[in-house]
């Protein structure tokens, strides 16, 4: 029922918009910038939940095959990438700057998938991938605290994202599910970052932090972990129910709504420039979820 599809759109947003102020409080306010423990913490937890879910039937989770799994490393490479990158870029950038870059990992996925499967593409959807990418380009120059290592991170990000929105979008015809397929992310990463701690020395940095004790970043860190497993959940609900297009069009509302109601809880300095750049990329990406339908509809 169409009910039930808005009530889960809503939720979907609500916890799409709480998660990233819980990781920005954590990251920018309690400034815990250790992101192999924090993305470790968080990827653990899902893993461990996903796999209790799953065996009390509470979502539908099949065997994954050892071939299954190897086949989807590199996914799950592109994946750690994805929340490493975007935990360091994140710490030093603004929600709707970092939105902004983000939007532009877009151009890397066009990129990608033009070259794999050679398909004429609309002119709407150049044109909204041209939106994304100039407004990212021009971001740096006007943003008041410009911070070089945050953009390099969310360059890492960005290419991160699209990379692995194109192996997911190349890999639509294998067996595994969202889930599944997350949860072998969650079980690479959670390797990958243990071993990554030391090395790094974000372990022997944390053990210097100093709200380490403190019950807030205790909530903060259980709440990121929760709310990051929930939108997990809600996201291959709400896909499973919706169109691409449609879904494009709520994960739109969540960024619009996260942006607009992020200057009530954390400082902020968007000047007049900084701010056209965020309109421009986010006009392009609503003409991208636009030019969904239309070739959905060509399709037909």
């Amino acid at each position: 029922m169409q009910w039930r599809t808005h009530v889960t759109g809503l939720a979907f947003s609500f916890v799409f918009v709480v998660s990233y102020f819980t990781n920005k409080f954590v990251l920018s306010v309690l400034k815990f910038t250790f992101p192999t423990l924090f993305q470790g913490w968080q990827t653990l937890i899902g893993a461990v939940l996903l796999l209790l879910f799953g065996k009390f039937g509470w979502v539908e989770m099949s065997r994954i095959s050892r071939s299954a799994a190897l086949s989807w490393l590199p996914g799950s490479l592109l994946f750690v990438g994805n929340i490493y990158a975007g935990s360091r870029a994140l710490s030093l950038i603004d929600i709707p700057l970092f939105f902004t870059l983000q939007n532009s990992s877009h151009v890397v996925s066009y990129i990608i998938l033009k070259v794999v499967n050679r398909e004429k593409t609309r002119w709407l959807k150049i044109i909204s991938i041209c939106f994304m990418l100039l407004s990212a380009i021009i971001l740096p120059f006007h943003d008041p605290r410009f911070d070089s290592s945050g953009y390099l991170w969310a360059v890492g990000h960005l290419l991160c994202v699209g990379a692995y929105r194109a192996f997911q979008g190349h890999h639509k015809s294998s067996n595994l599910s969202d889930l599944e397929q997350h949860c072998i992310n969650y079980s690479f990463s959670v390797l990958l970052l243990a071993v990554a701690a030391h090395p790094t020395g974000d372990l022997m940095g944390a053990l210097e932090f100093p709200s380490l004790q403190s019950h807030t970043f205790h909530c903060g860190c259980c709440a990121s972990a929760l709310l990051g497993f929930l939108l997990l959940l809600a996201t291959v609900k709400l896909k499973s129910g919706l169109s691409l297009e449609h879904f494009g069009v709520w994960i739109f509302l969540s960024k619009i709504t996260a942006m607009s109601l992020s200057p009530f809880f954390f400082y902020m300095d968007i000047n007049k420039s900084s701010l056209i750049c965020v309109v421009i990329s986010h006009v392009g990406e609503a003409l991208l979820v636009y030019s969904q339908k239309d070739s959905q509809v060509g399709a037909r």
